[in-house]
């Protein structure tokens, strides 16, 4: 019986990503009148209607993550969104769940498939209405959990694991915090200012029984012209005399987002473009009541499979659950509070994250950077995650010179270049 050929694991490329504008998660908030599964939907149409080179039965797979799966983000999300967005119905679909990086593992789930040959084309995403579904709603922990003493009881309340991270580092002091959650705000302000937001954005449309139909445009968590002295006597909620404040963690938000993959072949084919490369990624696990470091194992185990050091690393895209911990990942790096290389547009303490979603908001930002950088040939996209993990994208960027592979030279609808 003739043995299988070795295979030749084809290189893929993130041709795009888009989101809804996110909004604050609570009764009067942006999304309070929308269902979960039509905000993913309006992430799916948005991405086809920039590229109406992509006939939509090239489609492959449809993988859509959410972490609370019931109500308007159950019913298997990746097929639901699909059949809903208008896709042929022989474009399969899933859900997935890895809580916060829902939409990182979509994304590389199926980046792995298109890599061993299995897919050509793929949309990956992930959406959180936590509005509608308030962050463990419906859940029920297993009581062997703390009663067996497999996990800390702090485990289950990320705030509390964020207060346990100041604990364990005495390095990462309040001041510190503070100050970062206000230079997000800032960096966040500048980005929008200079129209390096709203190109990446998708109108949605509202309606609410109150107000009537309305128009989303625009991120509804960001607080500009924050201070420190605002901010210096904001309440502990995790503990008392604690120091993690709501200026210093991101908002309980509601929003989509997704992308477009290809194996770098079929773009080419296509004329797709190629925004960014994947060269590896990794997740790790780590004790869950301190889950915020998990981005630094998950961060080593990548750069080794890529045979890079932090040191090649130009971009970082840092999910900012809370301040403690990205500054937990930077001293782990030793890189400074205020390196430029890091959230250059600002982070989710001022958009927010609306959980799922936020691996791709992460790696659209990254795909922007990369064509205002073409000096940085790898960035990263890496985040924590609920339960004790990391998740961490290593991407390449053909801009850059020793760049080899696919690269064409389109311009997208909002008149930059990819």
């Amino acid at each position: 019986m003739p043995s299988a050929s070795p295979r030749t694991v084809r290189s893929v490329v993130f041709v795009e990503g888009v989101r809804t504008p996110f909004g604050r998660a609570r009764p009067d908030g942006l999304y309070a009148g929308t269902r979960a599964d039509d905000l993913a939907v309006k992430t799916v149409r948005e991405l086809l209607r920039r590229h109406p080179e992509l006939p939509p039965e090239r489609i492959d797979e449809v993988a859509f993550a959410a972490t609370t799966q019931t109500g308007d983000q159950g019913l298997t999300l990746g097929r639901t969104v699909g059949i809903l967005a208008g896709l042929p119905q022989s474009v399969p679909g899933y859900a997935i769940d890895r809580m916060c990086a829902g939409g990182m593992t979509a994304v590389t789930t199926t980046a792995s498939g298109i890599g061993v040959g299995a897919l050509d084309i793929t949309l990956a995403g992930g959406v959180e209405h936590m509005g509608h579904h308030p962050m463990g709603s419906g859940a029920e922990p297993n009581p062997r959990f703390v009663a067996e003493r497999l996990v800390s009881a702090d485990a289950l309340n990320m705030g509390v694991t964020a207060e346990n991270l100041h604990d364990r580092f005495p390095a990462l002091t309040r001041d510190r915090a503070d100050a970062f959650g206000v230079a997000s705000q800032a960096k966040y302000a500048a980005a929008l200012a200079a129209g390096r937001i709203t190109p990446d954005l998708v109108a949605v449309g509202l309606r609410d029984p109150e107000r009537g139909w309305g128009l989303a445009t625009a991120d509804e968590p960001p607080r500009p012209g924050t201070r420190l002295a605002d901010i210096r006597n904001l309440a502990t909620p995790f503990r008392a005399g604690g120091r993690v404040t709501a200026a210093t963690s991101a908002p309980l938000t509601d929003g989509a987002a997704a992308c477009l993959l290809a194996a770098e072949d079929a773009a080419e084919e296509l004329g797709l473009g190629a925004r960014m490369r994947l060269v590896s990624f990794a997740y790790a696990g780590v004790d869950p009541a301190v889950m915020g470091i998990g981005p630094v194992p998950a961060t080593h185990k990548a750069l080794h499979r890529a045979g890079l050091s932090i040191e090649d690393i130009g971009l970082f895209e840092i999910n900012e659950a809370f301040a403690v911990q990205v500054l937990a990942f930077l001293d782990a790096f030793d890189i400074a509070d205020d390196d430029p290389r890091v959230n250059p547009y600002g982070g989710a303490i001022a958009v927010g994250h609306p959980l799922a979603s936020s691996g791709v908001r992460l790696m659209t930002q990254l795909a922007r950077e990369f064509a205002e950088r073409p000096d940085v040939r790898y960035g990263i996209t890496t985040m924590c995650v609920g339960l004790g993990q990391g998740g961490t994208v290593i991407w390449e960027n053909p801009h850059h010179a020793d760049y080899e592979g696919y690269r064409p030279t389109a311009t997208t609808t909002d008149g930059s270049t990819r």
